[in-house]
């Protein structure tokens, strides 16, 4: 493939290059073999232009930079928004794709949603995947992990693979980072999602409004003009009408979902003990969904997932069948074990003050209603994140749950003792003890019959991140595996 038709269809002049063969793209000066188009990034650590010189000494026949660059000997690819510039120039190499492409954005939710969205399309027999938090999973439920939205080449490069596997469906994660960064551009998207906003990732966007403005380019840029928008609508959540704003400017087709949806209206939620009944109406008929999931959240991502099976053109009846059929997704209050007593275990990702109300409310209903019943929390908050949520999830914890337990998760390059005292500052009365895996066991072994735990912050991760930059080690750690020991000594 010739770069000059690969700039022209971009719109960028190839200049010289324009007759040379282009054998890949990278944004890694250490991964650029001849033939290479060299993607030349300013981050808030390292500084992409410093490496052209590297990257043209290994084959790079072209360079994406800004104005300011300096590049001699390859081609400079001019652009304001180099990130951009080099999704598109890139979107033009990496072919085929999956003809349905969805994505979803919001600060809770959107891992579950995509693999929900996954699932309804294999019960309808389609080959489909998901790419997010968990990583790739693929039509025969295989999973290959990675970050929430990799880099733009790493991106591409999955889509076009799973393409030449067959797959025809694909719904992915659109975090805040990966649409401010451009790292999912190109690519036809059929239709877009937005469940939520709460508190997040602060540390990198400069304020509310900020963050939202990043996961607005969802349907501002990246969903295609004739596309359609599927928004969670939980009653009176200014988010979720400004959302709506934004998709019907753009003249995306809009599908509102939740207790205040008009396309998919949830009209009753009715707990129950191993999930829960929903009562929906759409297209003007009422129907009831038993789904095997707990929490009011697990029903909204649900939902949503099935707004976008049937904005993307699936069956509603058969939609709204296949919810009944889902399955937990890893790490989102997934039952890790029943101890002694018998009383369960839950693991959720919850790592937000947001998040981590709506687990807390979610398991809430299932604690026995004798004077006994308990919920056991078990949470702490990341290091070199948001510090200004510590508090905040403290004083969740300390309000919704009965007995509160603070420990480390993830400290970096922060010094966990101090995480921690944040995190109390908002829990009073909780008890605390830094060392994960002693703390789950503490909660498991005070849990009695009619009570509850929740071990939340991790989900499906790993590992224990401690340190950072060279002196960074990952511990392995797997809440799920813990709370089993734990359960079992």
């Amino acid at each position: 493939m010739k770069l000059g038709p690969i700039a022209a269809e971009a719109g960028y002049d190839a200049g010289t290059a324009a007759d040379q063969t282009v054998t890949g793209f990278a944004i890694d000066h250490r991964k650029v073999a001849p033939g290479t188009v060299f993607g030349a990034f300013q981050g808030a650590q390292v500084n992409g232009e410093d490496f052209i010189p590297a990257a043209i000494a290994g084959g790079a026949i072209a360079v994406v930079a800004r104005p300011e660059a300096s590049v001699a000997g390859a081609v400079h690819i001019v652009d304001e928004e180099p990130r951009r510039a080099f999704a598109r120039l890139a979107a033009q190499f990496f072919t085929p794709v999956p003809e349905t492409v969805v994505a979803v954005t919001g600060t809770n939710g959107k891992t579950s949603t995509v693999e929900m969205t996954r699932q309804l399309w294999r019960m309808a027999g389609i080959s489909a995947a998901s790419i997010g938090t968990l990583g790739v999973t693929t039509p025969d439920e295989s999973v290959s992990t990675g970050l929430t939205t990799p880099d733009i080449v790493t991106f591409l490069s999955n889509m076009t693979g799973l393409a030449r596997e067959g797959v025809s469906h694909v719904a992915y994660e659109a975090s805040s980072h990966g649409l401010s960064q451009f790292r999912n551009e190109g690519l036809r998207v059929a239709a877009g999602a937005f469940t939520n906003l709460s508190r997040d990732h602060l540390d990198y966007h400069a304020d509310m409004d900020d963050y939202f403005a990043a996961k607005m380019r969802l349907f501002d840029e990246v969903v295609a003009p004739d596309g359609a928008a599927v928004i969670w609508h939980g009653g009176s959540d200014g988010w979720a009408d400004r959302a709506v704003e934004h998709a019907t400017k753009r003249g995306l087709r809009v599908l509102t979902v939740g207790d205040g949806g008009e396309d998919i209206r949830l009209v009753a939620r009715m707990p129950g003990t191993l999930g829960q009944e929903l009562a929906i109406e759409h297209g003007g008929a009422t129907r009831t969904i038993k789904l095997a999931l707990i929490g009011a959240y697990q029903a909204a991502n649900a939902l949503v997932a099935a707004g976008l099976v049937i904005a993307t053109g699936g069956d509603a009846a058969a939609t709204f069948d296949g919810l009944t059929r889902l399955q937990p997704v890893r790490g989102r209050l997934e039952r890790a074990a029943l101890n002694r007593a018998g009383a369960p275990v839950y693991v959720d990702y919850a790592h937000t003050p947001d998040a981590l109300e709506a687990a807390i409310a979610a398991l809430r209903p299932h604690v026995s209603d004798s004077p006994r019943g308990r919920l056991i929390v078990v949470f702490g908050a990341g290091g070199d994140r948001d510090s200004g949520k510590r508090a905040e999830m403290g004083r969740v914890a300390a309000e919704r749950a009965d007995v509160v337990i603070v420990t480390d998760d993830n400290p970096r390059g922060e010094d966990a003792a101090a995480i921690r005292a944040q995190v109390l500052e908002g829990a009073l009365g909780a008890r605390e003890i830094g060392d994960r895996r002693a703390a789950i066991a503490a909660a498991v072994a005070l849990a009695q019959a009619g009570d509850i735990v929740l071990v939340a912050g991790k989900g499906h991760e790993q590992g224990q991140i401690i340190g950072s930059g060279e002196n960074m080690r990952v511990l392995p750690f797997d809440d799920v595996t813990v709370a089993r020991e734990a359960a079992a000594a």
